[in-house]
């Protein structure tokens, strides 16, 4: 199987499963991981911003990791993000990812100092050398991490075999199409804004790595379909229901993985915790827009995603 068709599709981000004391939940990464493979995702990806990495230590991140490569099974392709502040606890948690059977390794850039590119680059390769046999994925989000990867950066990387693409979060969709044409036809760069999946698609992203993915993932899943056959038009409408329901999530108090985690609560009846302090958990006030973002979730999939 080629890289592109192993990797392709819906790629939801994994949230961070906590117990009723605050801590990683086993229990409750297991259900949860079931519960998506049972959506038909077409892979994970374990440890990023979703699964609130910065807020956890190396130890819980561990626990994560072997809780979903066991449920996995082999069945869809995992991605883990490793990346830590630091490069000996990256190191760590990329070896683990490897040992535990991950079919990729990614991370962002070191956050808070600001480095030069040839540290950053450092930085990626020593974490992909602590797994040699596993692919390795760059994470550009600058918005958040501070540093972007440029031109002269990604072919810095692309000197190292194993790495295979890049999951592109900067927000101007452009970034993709410069990405391929850089790493080539069998580079793949994977659409991370949620909010843009259409565009990134349409412009060369081979599939999407998504922090809304697991609240909604028949509404990406049809919108890839689609997409595929040719049908932008109907995406197209899809996109822009995702966009209005992913507006109101981020209108709440709370951050915006409790009230996805809320959502899934009420709607599947998937408790899988709240969120890390310092997020902020949903307050009484988030009520009335999280019952509209259950509303709205269940209308687009009556329009889209159920047959008669």
């Amino acid at each position: 199987m080629s890289k592109k068709m192993k990797y392709g599709g819906i790629i939801p981000a994994l949230y961070a499963c906590y117990g009723r004391d605050g801590e990683v939940s086993e229990e409750r990464t297991r259900s949860f991981m079931r519960h998506l493979l049972k959506k038909g995702i077409d892979g994970i990806y374990v440890g990023g911003s979703s699964g609130e990495c910065i807020y956890q230590s190396v130890e819980e991140r561990k626990k994560t990791i072997q809780c979903v490569m066991e449920e996995a099974g082999g069945q869809i392709p995992v991605i883990v993000h490793v990346a830590c502040n630091n490069t000996k606890d990256s190191r760590s948690l990329a070896a683990y990812a490897q040992e535990a059977g991950a079919d990729a390794i990614a991370a962002i850039p070191p956050i808070y100092f600001k480095l030069p590119e040839h540290a950053v680059a450092a930085y990626w390769n020593s974490i992909s050398d602590a797994a040699p046999d596993t692919d390795f994925i760059i994470y550009n989000i600058p918005q958040l991490a501070g540093t972007a990867l440029t031109q002269s950066l990604l072919r810095t990387m692309l000197q190292n075999k194993r790495v295979i693409g890049v999951k592109n979060s900067s927000m101007p969709v452009q970034d993709i199409q410069v990405q391929k044409m850089i790493g080539g036809d069998d580079f793949i760069v994977f659409n991370g804004v949620d909010e843009q999946f259409i565009s990134g698609r349409v412009i060369g992203a081979d599939g999407g790595i998504g922090g809304t993915y697991a609240v909604m993932p028949e509404l990406f899943l049809t919108m890839d379909r689609l997409i595929q056959d040719g049908d932008l038009r109907t995406a197209l409408k899809i996109q822009m229901d995702i966009d209005h329901i992913i507006d109101m999530m981020c209108g709440c108090h709370g951050n915006l993985y409790a009230v996805m985690k809320e959502i899934l609560r009420r709607r599947e009846d998937m408790d899988i915790g709240g969120v890390r302090e310092p997020l902020p958990q949903i307050i009484k006030q988030d009520t009335e827009m999280i019952d509209r973002c259950v509303t709205a979730i269940e209308e687009a999939l009556s329009r889209y995603c159920r047959e008669d």
